[in-house]
């Protein structure tokens, strides 16, 4: 978002899979300047499925086949949309994406694998584990596993490459578990394997008898029940764990796209992969359909073998060149997990069985996913992944942009006292999260401004983000936002990319404003060299209520926090591609979470109440303390954290702002303390900060389940931890 050299397109690229993730890392190792790239996955994590019959098996931890594509894509300098794409308008150049404004794009590309078929046959999607979507077969397996009895019944029904590999290592884990099972492979053809040389398959059907896997050849499934298959002819098949491993199925995406696609769905595309009439819009991987290549199968190796040519073919898009025609392999090195330690290899008519057969496997997937994994189990940098290399250190954005408490302070101090004014009911004097005016009508208004540069590079999040940020001004003082006006400063770029960042960020406001029932009034826009979103929101103090304010806390009362800490740290340790994809959209939902709620349990049961914003806890915490004349006495222990935020601390990483935070308050006690960090952490959108008496502890609590208690005001003054 920075005014210097301003690429020419936008790139949206939608899916995380094998091809999308090698056009990130080429455009890390070599930025393509003319494209801005966005990303678009339903899931931040994406699973290499040549490594899943391994993990079936037991041979590797779900982290071991995992890409998380995030900090992936932020080495690559792209941005990250974590919402599944809906619909692609290719007319009008746009992806739609589920909860938000459609993304514009230049050029584009889907990479959004498939699922399975049959998933309407009675009782498939209650009692059978699909295959696709891989990421949640992942998740679901082990738990199922667990609940198996002694003598499990296992049904894999298609007995392609995959339900084949299935069969296996589902059979060898569980015999593994000390279980006996009896493993069924069905198929609706003549065996398993179809389409494999008579030399793999015969070599892997010797194997199902030595092992006791049963096929069960030329039969469909009619209905799955809880405890049986059944078939066509209506024979049941005993099951504990039905697997459903059937073809390939065109993903929902394409339902309402209206793209040229095969007799099953799958988008067309040309040699240059290109989809079919559309010149800037290209499809890869199993999604896609190669009608001038019939012999390709729906197997994660085309799309490996695909990326390279996606990638250089995006760059000669965006320069003007020809694009290179893709010629898939008519065969390739099929290798097959057995489990046990085992597998097969496949090639040119030929197979062998064996132990080196798997170690050649394992060493041929682990080197691949070596060149993807940024992160380490443990979130550090991978030792094997390219270190991040910055001129100049990051700034972060969002409310840790602010100038420090303890520079406002001083600039505040040398105003001139403000000339008396009995209409003002909150203003200079305190220092709270609004001001409020009393009207001549005798109303009171209630206002606050509230701004921030951008602190990802998503111009909807930006604004929908900050106006949840604005908002909370007025909510924890008891108001609800009535009206806004909104201050957006846009960088330099086309025409058409000034209006589509604007476009972006106010489409993001009011997706915030809508649901709080705020009207935008209008507001402002300018250049910047970074996005910037502000809001300037009112509301009025209804008859009868009161206006919560800083000073009217007392000792004794009970301090609840209604979200978690850690946006800072996180989001700093974002744009170094040091956060895990799960952490950053873990964050992200709470950011988006307003405080509506918070503020309609401070109405009735608090005494004060405050948002926590880019000074962070320990800085606001204290305004109230001095408001009020009290202390607080805080139990580290129980400040909440977002996912990841203390391992991130942990690590020495935090927000450019938070030294300027831990200058600006002295909190007693503590030290060493995991959790202490938290105080210091600035918050974008953050939580409600209530002070509660203890006749109203427990029904705070029960209203606002997701309040965490850390503490309680005591006399004299400060702040204390331990």
């Amino acid at each position: 978002m920075k005014t210097a050299n301003v690429p020419r397109y936008e790139l949206v690229l939608v899916g995380g899979g094998h091809a999308h993730v090698q056009v990130l890392r080429s455009l890390m190792m070599e930025p393509e300047p003319d494209l801005h790239v966005t990303v678009v996955l339903d899931r931040p994590v994406a699973v290499y499925s040549g490594m899943v019959p391994g993990f079936v098996a037991g041979d590797y931890a779900a982290s071991d086949l995992q890409i998380d594509v995030v900090p992936l894509a932020r080495r690559a300098g792209a941005a990250v949309v974590l919402a599944p794409a809906t619909r692609v308008d290719a007319r009008e150049r746009l992806i739609h994406v589920a909860g938000r404004a459609p993304l514009p794009y230049d050029v584009a590309s889907l990479n959004v694998g498939s699922t399975v078929k049959g998933l309407d046959l009675p009782g498939v999607r209650e009692h059978c584990i699909p295959t696709r979507p891989i990421g949640r077969f992942a998740q679901l397996l082990p738990a199922r596993l667990e609940t198996l009895p002694k003598e499990p019944r296992v049904v894999v029904v298609g007995a392609g490459a995959g339900g084949t590999e299935l069969a296996f290592t589902l059979e060898a884990r569980i015999r593994s578990e000390g279980k006996r099972p009896r493993v069924t492979l069905l198929d609706s053809g003549d065996g398993a394997l179809p389409g494999y040389p008579a030399s793999t398959r015969e070599l892997v059907a010797a194997q199902a008898r030595t092992r006791g896997i049963e096929v069960v050849s030329g039969h469909r499934v009619a209905e799955v029940r809880g405890d049986a298959v059944v078939l066509d002819d209506g024979t049941e098949l005993p099951c504990d764990l039905p697997v459903w491993v059937t073809g390939a199925g065109a993903p929902a995406l394409f339902a309402e796209s209206h793209l040229p696609a095969d007799e099953a769905g799958f988008v067309r595309v040309t040699e240059t992969l290109q989809v079919d009439g559309h010149d800037d819009l290209f499809a890869v991987g199993d999604c896609a359909a190669l009608p001038w290549a019939p012999w390709v199968k729906k197997a994660g190796v085309y799309a490996v073998r695909e990326g390279p040519f996606l990638t250089a073919n995006l760059r000669a898009w965006a320069r003007g060149e020809t694009l290179e025609r893709y010629a898939p392999q008519r065969d390739f090195l099929a290798l097959l997990n057995l489990g046990g330690g085992e597998a097969v290899a496949s090639k040119w008519g030929l197979a062998r069985r064996g132990g080196w057969v798997w170690r050649l496997k394992d060493r041929i997937d682990r080197r691949f996913m070596e060149k993807f994994t940024v992160l380490s189990p443990d979130g550090r940098p991978a030792a094997t992944f390219p270190s991040m290399e910055m001129d100049e250190p990051m700034q972060c954005g969002g409310c840790a942009a602010k100038v420090g408490a303890d520079v406002l302070a001083g600039a505040l101090d040398g105003l001139p006292p403000a000339r008396p004014d009995a209409n003002v009911v909150l203003g200079l004097e305190h220092a709270d999260d609004a001001a409020a005016v009393r009207t001549p009508g005798g109303d009171v208004l209630v206002t606050t401004v509230d701004a921030f540069e951008a602190f990802t590079d998503d111009p909807w999040m930006v604004g929908r983000v900050a106006a949840v940020n604005a908002a909370s001004d007025l909510l924890a003082k008891g108001i609800d936002p009535a009206h806004a006006l909104c201050t957006v400063g846009v960088p330099d770029g086309r025409p058409d990319q000034v209006r589509r960042a604007l476009s972006q960020a106010l489409a993001g406001v009011r997706a915030t404003l809508d649901l709080l029932g705020t009207t935008l009034l209008g507001g402002h826009t300018t250049r910047a060299e970074t996005l910037t979103v502000g809001l300037t929101v009112t509301g009025y103090l209804a008859d009868g209520a009161r206006l919560l304010s800083n000073d009217g806390a007392s000792v004794g009362d009970h301090l609840l926090l209604s979200k978690p800490l850690g946006t800072g740290v996180i989001f700093f340790a974002d744009m170094q591609g040091r956060a895990p994809g799960p952490v950053v959209e873990a964050a992200l939902a709470s950011m988006q979470r307003d405080n509506r709620e918070a503020s309609r349990v401070a109405r009735s049961l608090a005494s004060a109440a405050t948002d926590i914003s880019g000074f962070g806890l320990g800085v606001h915490l204290s305004e109230v303390c001095a408001a009020s004349g009290v202390g607080a006495e805080l139990a580290l222990e129980d400040l909440p954290a977002l996912p990841g935020a203390l391992e991130l601390l942990a690590q020495g990483l935090t927000s450019t702002f938070h030294p300027s935070n831990e200058r600006s308050v002295t909190v007693r006690g503590g030290l060493g303390h995991p959790r202490r960090p938290l105080l210091f952490d600035p918050q974008t959108s953050g939580g409600l900060l209530l002070c509660v008496p203890d006749e109203h502890l427990g029904e705070a609590l029960e209203r606002l389940p997701g309040a965490t208690r850390i503490g309680r005001l005591v006399n004299g003054e400060g702040i204390s931890a331990g």
